[in-house]
């Protein structure tokens, strides 16, 4: 897969902050042209010492409910753990699982936050911009924003709120289960994004591309753990 340069990488947290407030109104959020049936699932971590950014991207099929393709690459961890600037630290390994893919999907969705963001540039929106694809995030947990607790069935969902505006949405992908936070990254609105998510979220928590994703990069951090092998 061919990707653009946006721009360089920032080395401290004010110019990445500076860079997140020039490249936050670039966001695109618009309807889907049409829903997609192969995404990408995006997560990443850091390896057990601290000095590699692991990212792993998994192709999925949503109409025949099988994974395409799975790449995984690592990186030199060149950004600090800085609480609403994770896309400095991450986006790099993921961006280089990407450009390992064969092939391009129709959207990406990622184990983050996209809009939900305190300004508005979470990671899911910083990658579409890399990309120029429509982009999901889909988080376990808030970042920022007030909401209720959304109904108890598959599909129900309660607005997240921040500074008197809707960023997302308190999504319910199973019943009786803990909510995951939606919100569109770009190319994509806020229906566009839930739609994705209950579409690829077919038997678990989390959409099956994001979780398979997550796995082949838990794998890889643990056989970095490991060490080289005898």
């Amino acid at each position: 897969m061919k990707i653009m340069r946006l721009h360089r990488w920032p080395r401290d947290a004010q110019a990445a902050i500076r860079l997140q407030r020039r490249l936050a109104p670039q966001v695109r959020l618009v309807p889907l042209e049409r829903g997609p049936q192969i995404l990408a699932g995006a997560d990443a971590a850091v390896s057990p010492d601290g000095q590699e950014v692991i990212g792993g991207v998994v192709v999925w099929d949503c109409r025949r409910q099988a994974m395409l393709e799975q790449r995984v690459a690592r990186v030199p961890c060149q950004f600090p753990y800085i609480p609403g600037l994770l896309s400095f630290r991450e986006l790099p390994g993921l961006l280089a699982a990407l450009r390992k893919l064969r092939s391009t999907p129709g959207a990406v969705l990622c184990d983050a936050h996209g809009l939900a963001h305190p300004r508005g540039l979470g990671l899911s929106c910083h990658l579409g911009l890399w990309l120029n694809l429509p982009t999901v995030g889909c988080a376990k947990s808030r970042l920022c924003g007030t909401y209720a607790e959304p109904p108890p069935q598959r599909g129900g969902q309660s607005p997240l709120w921040h500074e008197g505006r809707q960023v997302g949405v308190v999504l319910r992908t199973r019943d009786n289960v803990r909510p995951v936070f939606v919100s569109p990254g770009h190319l994509c609105d806020l229906a566009g994004a839930v739609q994705l998510t209950l579409l690829a979220a077919t038997r678990y928590r989390l959409p099956e591309p994001i979780r398979l994703a997550h796995q082949a990069v838990t794998a890889a951090r643990g056989a970095a753990a490991a060490g080289p092998q005898e």
